[in-house]
């Protein structure tokens, strides 16, 4: 089942870089007592998620701050190596956007948003979204419909979602 507005947000252990190697990261720890808004795409290094939903949070994250977001978090099937590549290749690093690999798809799968397409080489990927939460609690909720777009859960969606 997927999840919507009023959900709390499943616990899950993602992966980062940090100065030692892959760490992990508890999500209850980084949610609790902020507004966070996360941002969930097929695949680092492809080419919608690459040229246009990763650019449009780059875009978008002052006015993003500016309405009390504390953090911006990009979340990808993918182990934390790519994440952290493609976080510098694209400035998502360097504007301030954390980039967290989901690399069982556990998190994906818990919200309802994976999915497989063998023909492209996505097994147990994640569908496109945006949402915001309050302390792990789902405020707004914007999962994308299309494939190969990022109008719904792209970074001025979410601002104006605000």
């Amino acid at each position: 089942m997927t999840i919507t507005v009023g959900d709390r947000l499943p616990e899950a252990d993602l992966l980062r870089m940090g100065a030692d190697g892959p760490e992990k990261v508890a999500l209850g720890e980084m949610l609790e007592g902020r507004r966070v808004v996360i941002f969930g795409l097929p695949g680092a290094y492809t080419g919608t998620c690459s040229t246009a939903h990763v650019p449009s949070f780059i875009r978008a994250i002052d006015d993003l701050r500016a309405k009390g977001v504390n953090e911006v978090i990009c979340l990808s099937v993918n182990d934390p190596f790519v994440m952290k590549a493609w976080g510098e290749a694209t400035g998502a690093t360097e504007a301030g956007i954390t980039m967290l690999g989901d690399t069982s798809s556990v998190f994906t799968t818990a919200i309802g948003m994976e999915f497989s397409n063998p023909d492209r080489g996505f097994i147990r990927r994640c569908k496109r979204f945006a949402l915001m939460a309050e302390d792990g609690v789902v405020k707004v909720w914007n999962p994308e419909e299309g494939t190969g777009t990022c109008d719904i859960s792209g970074g001025a969606s979410m601002v104006a979602a605000l």
